[in-house]
C-alpha cells in the first residue's frame, strides 16, 4: 500500500468487497493509501493483506439487516477511529419474468440493492466527519433495461434516487453523495446472466469494461479531485447506451 495517495489515513468502507468490481474497489483505494473494511457474505477476494493494519475484514454480513450493518461501523471505529468513505456495491440478480416472480424474489433483491445502502448510509450520515463521501454502484438498469431483470433494475433505479436525497441531507453535513451506474463489466455476474447466456442480449466486446475501469471512476467520486461533485449519477458504460 501507499502511503502517500489521495486517500492516505482514511478509511474506507467496501460492501460486496468479494465480487469482481468490489475486490477492484479495495485494491484500487488501497493503492492510493487507505485503509479499507472489507464487508461480504463470503471471504473477501481483494489482491491485499487481510486483516493487515490497514485491512479490516468484518464478520459476514448480510447488508439487509440493519443490526449487521450497525456491527460493521462499531468494528470499523474501534479497529480505526473514523469512517471517511462508504462504496455500497452489495448487489444480487434474479431472472424471472413478472409474473413468476414471488415476495420472497422481490425483497431479495431490494434488501441487497437498495436496503443495504439505505442502512450503510444512514450510519455513516452518523458517523463520518465533514469531508465523507458516499458512492452507490447503481447500474444502467437504472436507465435501460432488459427482460427478467424487474428487481434488479427498479432497485437500482431506487438506488439512483436515493442517492439524490442523501446528497440533499449529506451537504448540511459536509458528506457527498453520488452513484455510478456501470454497462457491462467483466464479472461472473455479466456471464451468468441468462440472457447473455442465451444469447438474447448481445454485448459487443467493445462494450465490456474491466472492474478496474470501474474502480477508477469510483476513486475519481471519492476523492477530493470531486469535491463540487455531489447528486450526480455517474454512467460508466464504454459509450454503450449512447449507442442507437
Amino acid at each position: 500500500m501507499r502511503a502517500d495517495g489521495r486517500f492516505k489515513d482514511r478509511v474506507a468502507i467496501v460492501t460486496g468487497a468479494s465480487g469482481g468490481i468490489g475486490s477492484a474497489v479495495c485494491t484500487r483505494l488501497a493503492a492510493e493509501g487507505a485503509r479499507l473494511v472489507l464487508v461480504d457474505r463470503d471471504a473477501p477476494r481483494a489482491e491485499i493483506p487481510a486483516d493487515s493494519a490497514d485491512v479490516w475484514c468484518a464478520p459476514p454480513t448480510d447488508v439487509g439487516h440493519e443490526d449487521e450493518v450497525a456491527a460493521v461501523f462499531d468494528g470499523a471505529m474501534e479497529r480505526f477511529g473514523r469512517i471517511d468513505y462508504v462504496v455500497n456495491n452489495a448487489a444480487v440478480m434474479t431472472f424471472k419474468p413478472i409474473e413468476a416472480l414471488t415476495r420472497e424474489d422481490w425483497y431479495r433483491v431490494l434488501d441487497v440493492n437498495l436496503l443495504g445502502a439505505a442502512y450503510f448510509t444512514k450510519h455513516a450520515f452518523t458517523a463520518m466527519r465533514p469531508g465523507g463521501s458516499i458512492v452507490n454502484v447503481a447500474s444502467v438498469h437504472a436507465i435501460q433495461t432488459s427482460p427478467l431483470a424487474a428487481p434488479y433494475a427498479a432497485a437500482k433505479a431506487a438506488l439512483c434516487s436515493l442517492t439524490r436525497t442523501a446528497a440533499i441531507e449529506g451537504k448540511p453535513k459536509g458528506i457527498r453523495v453520488n452513484a455510478i451506474l456501470p454497462g457491462a463489466v467483466d464479472t461472473p455476474m455479466l456471464w451468468d446472466n441468462p440472457n447473455v447466456k442465451s444469447g438474447a442480449e448481445q454485448i459487443a466486446p467493445a462494450y465490456v469494461g474491466a472492474p478496474a475501469d470501474i474502480a477508477a471512476a469510483v476513486a475519481f467520486l471519492l476523492s477530493d479531485d470531486a469535491a463540487f461533485v455531489t447528486g450526480a449519477g455517474l454512467v460508466a458504460d464504454g459509450g454503450g447506451l449512447a449507442s442507437l
